[in-house]
Order: structure tokens, then C-alpha cells, then sequence
């Protein structure tokens, strides 16, 4: 027997039960990965809490919990190919990834992915990269920003901004980043410039950059999009990745599905040369799964949450 999350019903922290359940194994084409370490996404408790949001996800009751997740090859099955028993991997399984094994098609077919991890990196921090590194990635080449150019991050305390504020700094571009006031010094750390979110930002932001702001993405709701209209920012330079399929004013939805190719093996070189620091607010061992799924939910972590194995 081995562990799993697994919940029965929709709801909050709550309905998550640690359980025993038969031991999964690589069958033909696949690979098992021993999890060590399991990063949460505001996905993860939406998708155990909103019949609706699971359905659009194929997510069907029970169900398991969490999508990004980094251990240790452990089996691999007839024909797979592409990793070796021993090695070290991170990456997503859907509705699945808090558990002692994840079981993955081989990676030419897996619509999840599985990428080496680098020595150097423990799996604490590379549990946190697939989701948060690829949504950074997508958002700021959606809108492609580039060095010379003022740009607007919305959300760049969450756990996707922090990759955000941190590739568009690489780029070579300034951020301006929303957050709470308690969360400046913190975005000052990694190189923004915070402004408080609500009422009046375009004026703050206009204050801020009397030059303009070039680019916008806004990584919760649409707050900053709209501002970035109103600064008269053009509408292919915003981007979203949580305002749905239909964002406001023309600006481009998109997600970690449209990052490019090779995205995350570069976030993971710079994470490993100290360019990009991965803030990780709090690790919880599983037993105290619903406290970690609490925490992250309540949006005022500062940085990501991850579930020991």
C-alpha cells in the first residue's frame, strides 16, 4: 500500500483525507516517480472546491489532489524511454501530485510533462517551478518584453509573479509590480517597484512611470489590465492568465500551455545560477495537508507553499 490526497466531495481543506491505497506501478510506456515534494497552485484547492472548474478539467469524483510535484524516478516500464531509474525529475500530474507515487506516460506522450531536476536544486524548490514558471514564461512572451521596456505586473507577490518580476528583470525590462503594502519589501528584494492594487492605480502607476508603461500582464483578475488600457498601454502588450477566455479590451488570455518550448529547463538554469530565487514561504508534511491548502488559499502567502512526502 502507499499514500494519496484524496477527496469524495467538493469543499475546502477539509474534505482532503490522507489515505492508504494500492501501490501504483509503471506499465508499458510509463514511468513511476517517487514523490518527494508537492508545490500548491491556487488551481489545486479550486479544483477540489468547484464542481464546475473539475468538470472542465475531466476532474471526476473521488478524485486525487495537486498537479506539480519533483522526486525520483523509481520504475520504469517496458518501452519507456527518456529516464532511467534514479533519476531525478519534476513536473505536473494532474489531480494526482500529493501522493507517494505518480505514475506518468513516458514523456513523448505525457500531456503533463517530466523534466530532469539539476543537481543543485532540492526538490523542495523544484516541486515549485512547472506551474508558476511556465504561467511567468507565457504571460511575459505573450506580450513580448524585452529590455528598454516599463512593465506593469499584476499579482507579483503570488506565486506566479514572483517568476514574473524576476524573468522580466532578466529581460532587461523595469517592473512595476501591485501588491499589498505589506508585501514591499518583499517585491523590492526581487527587483520591482511596488505599487498598492485597488482604486486609483492607474494614477499611482502614472506617478510611478511619467513615460509610460509598454507592457502589462495581470496574473489575478483584470485590475491591472484594465489600468493598462486606461495608461493607454495597447492591448497586444497585456496579457492575462486568470480573467477567462474573454479578458477585457482585446488584451491576450494565455497560460503555461503556450509557454515556449524549453521554458522551464531555462528557469531551472537560473534558479541554479542564482538569478532567479524561488521564495518558498512554507513546507508542511502531508499530515498536515488541509493546514498547507489553508495557508495558500488564503492569497496572503508570500511566496509558494509546499507538501512534504
Amino acid at each position: 500500500m502507499s499514500r494519496a490526497v484524496i477527496h469524495e466531495t467538493f469543499g475546502g481543506p477539509e474534505v482532503l483525507e490522507l489515505r492508504e491505497v494500492p501501490e501504483p506501478h509503471a506499465g508499458p510506456g510509463e514511468v513511476r516517480v517517487r514523490v518527494a515534494a508537492a508545490a500548491l497552485n491556487p488551481m489545486d484547492w479550486i479544483l477540489a472546491s468547484q464542481p464546475e472548474a473539475a468538470q472542465r478539467f475531466g476532474i471526476t469524483l473521488p478524485s486525487g489532489f495537486g498537479y506539480d510535484f519533483a522526486g525520483v524516478v523509481d520504475e520504469v516500464g517496458e518501452g519507456a524511454t527518456g529516464f532511467a531509474v534514479g533519476d531525478r525529475v519534476h513536473g505536473g500530474a494532474l489531480g494526482r501530485a500529493v501522493a507517494d507515487f505518480v505514475v506518468l506516460k513516458a514523456p513523448a506522450e505525457s500531456p503533463d510533462g517530466l523534466f530532469r531536476t539539476p543537481d543543485g536544486i532540492s526538490d523542495t524548490v523544484a516541486s515549485t517551478l512547472p506551474v508558476a514558471g511556465l504561467a511567468a514564461a507565457a504571460a511575459l512572451a505573450a506580450i513580448g518584453v524585452r529590455s528598454g521596456d516599463t512593465v506593469l505586473i499584476g499579482g507579483a507577490a503570488g506565486g506566479v509573479g514572483v517568476f514574473a518580476v524576476q524573468l522580466a528583470r532578466l529581460a532587461g525590462a523595469r517592473v512595476i509590480g501591485t501588491a499589498s503594502e505589506s508585501t514591499f519589501g518583499f517585491l523590492r528584494e526581487l527587483g520591482a517597484e511596488p505599487v498598492a492594487y485597488g482604486a486609483g492605480l492607474a494614477d499611482r502607476v502614472r506617478a510611478l512611470a511619467p513615460d509610460g508603461v509598454s507592457a502589462a500582464t495581470d496574473l489575478f483578475g483584470t485590475e491591472t489590465a484594465e489600468s493598462a488600457l486606461a495608461l493607454g498601454v495597447p492591448p497586444e502588450r497585456i496579457s492575462t492568465i486568470a480573467a477567462g477566455p474573454n479578458p477585457p479590451g482585446g488584451v491576450r488570455a494565455t497560460g503555461g500551455f503556450e509557454a515556449e518550448p524549453g521554458s522551464l529547463e531555462r528557469i531551472a538554469d537560473a534558479v541554479l545560477a542564482g538569478t532567479i530565487t524561488v521564495p518558498v514561504a512554507a513546507t508542511f508534511p502531508v499530515e498536515r495537508m488541509r493546514e498547507a491548502v489553508a495557508l495558500q488559499a488564503g492569497r496572503h502567502v508570500h511566496g509558494k507553499v509546499v507538501i512534504t512526502m
